[in-house]
């Protein structure tokens, strides 16, 4: 018995409600071995009391199974998330954050894909900006993205904001552009530099955009999720008290059958649907007759597996291409627009959907 053995054990011990282990999302500090003692040291943030207690008891289970393993001890680290909803606050809630760095954040949604490749960050930064201007037309505070896509972000490009943030009062300033203001890790590498990093740098990077960054007061706090249920997904919610997730989807089954499963993340974190939008619905042509390219119903399929609304169909069209490579949305650039009509459609059933 060694303490590769051990560290191997620790492997299929799943973090609760997700299919990730507990190694992999960097939660075990230390391993030791004595006299057929193993000695284990975990780290967790969460507010959930029932989490460390499942957690030591599967580690209890997994390792003590080993060969001549007489005992395990384990010393477990709990931190609270620094951003915990108020009593009234958090998800179905209207009451701020309580770090200083988002105080003044009203809400915060989450637009999310169980895949790659929708257009979950064009349908980003489309519905921030539509977002805005319902909200300025309102008389009220403004709209925010959070890029928490580490590895590809492209929130700044096709929001046209570039530059790197200042510090104030030891708080990053995000950038601004169209009236939404935006942090990205695109603002802190060169465009060229590739982000190689594991799960905890991940975790702590969010936990920054989240805790280390002005957002000043916002209305609404878009936070775009990179595809999948892993580090960034799990960092988020331990940090952030969302107040709903939008999930992405093209029509066909290939998409649609993973952003279901994906979805099914916010459902074991008490994140409430706000709904589902079908992007890339369909191709009109100059007759007005459609062509579905990808299939269709995806995203009604999607919609009601969830129990939650098919908020819009977005077409596909090139100018929200364009747009977005030349950092002016479609909603910005061409308001009257179809496809322009149908973000600020969606956005709408957003706020309503808040408010009420």
């Amino acid at each position: 018995m060694d303490i590769e053995s051990i560290k191997a054990a620790l492997k299929t011990v799943k973090f609760p409600g997700f299919s990730r282990d507990i190694v992999s999302f960097g939660l075990v500090r230390d391993v030791d071995l004595k006299d057929g003692e193993a000695l284990i040291s975990v780290e967790i943030t969460t507010a959930d009391t029932k989490i460390p207690e499942q957690i030591a008891a599967d580690i209890k289970s997994a390792v003590g199974a080993l060969d001549r393993i007489l005992d395990v001890k384990i010393r477990m680290e709990i931190s609270q998330p620094k951003n915990q909803p108020s009593p009234t606050g958090g998800a179905n809630g209207s009451t701020p954050t309580n770090s200083a760095a988002m105080q003044k954040v009203k809400y915060a949604i989450a637009v999310a894909s169980g895949k790659g490749g929708v257009g979950k960050s064009t349908v980003t930064v489309n519905l921030a900006c539509a977002l805005q201007r319902l909200l300025a037309a309102d008389g009220k505070a403004g709209v925010g993205i959070m890029d928490c896509d580490i590895y590809g972000p492209s929130i700044p490009l096709m929001l046209g904001a570039c530059g790197r943030p200042e510090i104030e009062n030891d708080l990053i300033v995000p950038l601004e552009n169209f009236g939404v203001s935006t942090m990205s890790m695109g603002f802190l590498v060169d465009e060229d530099t590739p982000v190689v990093w594991r799960g905890p740098m991940i975790m702590k990077t969010i936990q920054q955009f989240a805790q280390n960054v002005n957002w000043g007061e916002l209305e609404i706090l878009v936070v775009d999720l990179p595809p999948g249920t892993g580090d960034a997904q799990l960092s988020l919610v331990q940090t952030i008290p969302l107040d709903g997730a939008v999930i992405v989807t093209t029509p066909q089954p290939a998409a649609s059958n993973v952003a279901r499963r994906g979805a099914r993340m916010f459902e074991k974190v008490n994140v409430p649907y706000l709904g589902v939008v079908e992007n890339m619905s369909y191709l009109e042509n100059a007759d007005g007759t459609r062509q579905q390219l990808f299939g269709e119903g995806g995203g009604a399929s999607t919609a009601n597996s969830l129990g939650t609304p098919l908020l819009g169909e977005i077409p596909i069209d090139p100018s929200i291409r364009i747009g977005c490579d030349n950092g002016i949305p479609i909603v910005v650039s061409e308001p009257e627009s179809v496809a322009a009509k149908e973000f600020f459609k969606v956005a709408r059933q957003i706020i309503e959907q808040l408010n009420a």
